[in-house]
């Protein structure tokens, strides 16, 4: 798949309506939703839960489709590609932080940080994956099981993971919510400091009030909407 310069708005919503069929009936979660993100901003989306903050992650990255309207990953019209062309937009430009880590747990740190690499056929992929490592300071636990890790310091391979490729656009899934407060927080500024430092695009579902406060936008869904929050 030939895939082109970005535009500056790399991703977007337009007229989205997802909807499921229940034994209850139809419900319809989203109706109408209208969304833009530039190139490197970052952007927190908040709200209750069961308001469907993951399930509107899961659209705009192409993991899943919409009932209605149009998505845009990266200049492209998720509904004109294959699956298999969409996974290959996802490997190329995008990246996942999520609450569980998704850590293979029979690999070791080194090996779950190469896995998106080697699959891209990166032939420094060791390389490149140790020198995340250490970036994220963990380069004497390369070696260790998910398992033999805090739950920290598995959260800090994923971010490693997520940044090796050197994605255009992370979508971070309550990155903090299996974590005490302290060991939060220093992956909250891990994480921001990382993507300040790549430029890449920030999409965060969020909970926590503090860490949408430090995105550059902060939108609520509500009611199958999003709406702009501004700042206290």
């Amino acid at each position: 798949m030939d895939i082109p310069h970005p535009d500056q708005v790399v991703v977007s919503a337009r007229r989205v309506g997802k909807k499921f069929h229940t034994q209850a009936g139809e419900l319809k979660l989203f109706e109408q939703l209208d969304l833009e993100v530039s190139r490197g901003e970052s952007v927190a989306i908040i709200g209750p839960s069961g308001a469907g903050k993951s399930t509107l992650l899961s659209l705009l990255a192409g993991l899943d489709q919409p009932s209605s309207g149009e998505i845009r990953l990266s200049g492209h019209d998720l509904a004109q590609l294959s699956e298999s062309d969409r996974a290959l937009l996802r490997s190329r430009s995008v990246s996942f932080v999520f609450q569980s880590f998704h850590l293979l747990p029979e690999l070791s740190a080194l090996d779950n940080v190469c896995l998106p690499l080697d699959i891209r056929g990166d032939r420094n992929a060791a390389d490149t994956a140790r020198q995340w490592l250490e970036r994220v300071g963990l380069s004497d636990r390369a070696d260790h099981l998910p398992a033999q890790l805090s739950g920290g310091e598995q959260q800090r391979v994923a971010i490693a993971r997520a940044f090796a490729t050197g994605p255009e656009i992370l979508f971070a899934d309550e990155p903090t919510g299996n974590l005490d407060s302290d060991t939060g927080a220093g992956i909250v500024d891990q994480l921001f400091a990382l993507n300040a430092q790549q430029g890449t695009t920030l999409i965060l579902i969020t909970h926590d009030a503090q860490l949408a406060d430090r995105c550059s936008r902060r939108l609520r869904l509500r009611q199958g909407q999003l709406q702009e929050v501004q700042p206290a």
